[in-house]
């Protein structure tokens, strides 16, 4: 290719994406739940829903009567496989359709050199084969069978649907195994397949943030231009959902059936929050130094640009002003130093992390929401949402 002709827009016109890859994903395409420009979301919950959920429904109530009672009970197995998982499912499709649409800005505003988006296109390669490598989904299936293997007691209690402890062992029941076997791997593989996808995002912000980027001090998203990169954070709001819905349900259960307390999670809870956002947040925190060093240079460059009007100005009209007092009202320089005055304010309100807070409003919902159900074991909803209600006000 000649290196002198401007690349197209490639990353838009190949349709790269975070998800559209891997064996699971190219399972699903052979089995028909995933075709061309067709996600079938409902067609692919209902099928998970039936091989993970519903067979430990039939087990139960066929083999284990007598346990049918603590299935319906058990909030856990319910959240897991009717909640979380149809959540990371629809996480697919928010984080390829917001990837696409951060791909298709960059190239729309030319947000790039020519050379740049050779190497971006470079990076759009490497992010393609380790998505579609089975390297990275063997080793999480690997790691979640050793996490079975060597914990799968911690994992569990004694619960009729479920399995009974005897003296140092656990006898599983039918349906128990299947959701030691089955239903509780496929459900973390989904979550490790989505954090892993997040994490070949996490690679390309970096690598974009290394690029010399046609960012502007003066652009009105007060982000020198890059505000738009706050898009894939509600892709990171099903991944969120998910695994606060599981731990919530988890914490839960231990408060009302072996009674701990709201308390005694205080710490998690905190440590658990801090951990999403800063997942959710890191990648778009590489922009920083740039945005930064962007904010400078354009209040130098403006401020010496304004210093040479207002001089102008202060010497054309204040100074030298006798006789003329009439046509000051119609100067154009008035209305030239008014609204190079605004540009500088935007200026210096340029914020060096390319999000603001509305763009946190979906993360922080998803985190809250599950928190509500393990706050109820203690207090009032109705408390609860006054308390919410009043920190919105």
């Amino acid at each position: 290719m000649d290196a002198k002709t401007e690349p197209p827009c490639a990353p838009a016109a190949a349709g790269a994406s975070l998800v559209r890859g891997g064996l699971f994903f190219r399972a699903q395409q052979a089995l028909g739940l995933i075709r061309p420009n067709q996600w079938n979301l409902a067609r692919r919950i209902v099928v998970l829903i039936s091989i993970t959920w519903l067979p430990l429904l039939l087990i139960t109530a066929i083999w284990n009567h007598g346990g049918l009672r603590s299935f319906w009970t058990d909030y856990r197995v319910h959240t897991r496989l009717l909640v979380a998982i149809p959540a990371l499912l629809a996480g697919e499709v928010l984080m390829d359709n917001r990837f696409r649409l951060v791909l298709a800005y960059i190239c729309d505003a030319d947000l790039l050199e020519a050379s740049d988006k050779y190497y971006m296109d470079g990076v759009l390669t490497t992010i393609g084969r380790l998505r579609d490598a089975f390297l990275p989904e063997l080793i999480i299936l690997v790691l979640i069978c050793v996490r079975i293997l060597v914990r799968y007691r911690a994992l569990t209690d004694s619960t009729p649907w479920l399995g009974q402890a005897f003296g140092d062992g656990f006898r599983f029941t039918a349906a128990g195994w299947y959701a030691l076997m089955l239903s509780a791997p496929l459900w973390s593989f989904l979550l490790a397949l989505a954090l892993w996808r997040w994490l070949l995002w996490s690679y390309f912000a970096f690598k974009l943030s290394t690029r010399k980027l046609k960012v502007v001090a003066s652009h009105p998203d007060k982000r020198g231009g890059l505000g738009f990169l706050a898009l894939m954070i509600s892709a990171f709001a099903p991944i969120a959902f998910a695994a606060n819905c599981v731990i919530a349900a988890t914490w839960r259960h231990d408060i009302l059936r072996h009674g701990l307390n709201l308390m005694d999670y205080k710490l998690y809870a905190i440590v658990l929050v801090a951990i999403l956002f800063l997942l959710a947040l890191a990648p778009l925190a590489v922009f920083v130094p740039s945005l930064t060093a962007v904010r400078v240079k354009g209040v130098l460059d403006y401020g010496v640009l304004g210093q040479l009007h207002s001089t102008h100005f202060d010497k054309k009209w204040v100074l030298n002003r006798a006789g003329r007092e009439a046509d000051f009202l119609v100067a154009p320089e008035i209305n030239t130093l008014n609204n190079y005055g605004n540009v500088c304010e935007k200026i210096g309100q340029l914020k060096p992390f390319p999000a603001d807070f509305g763009s946190l409003y979906g993360l922080a919902l998803a985190i809250v929401v599950p928190a509500i159900f393990v706050l109820m074991t203690e207090i009032p909803l109705i408390e609860i949402l006054k308390d919410l209600l009043k920190t919105v006000r």
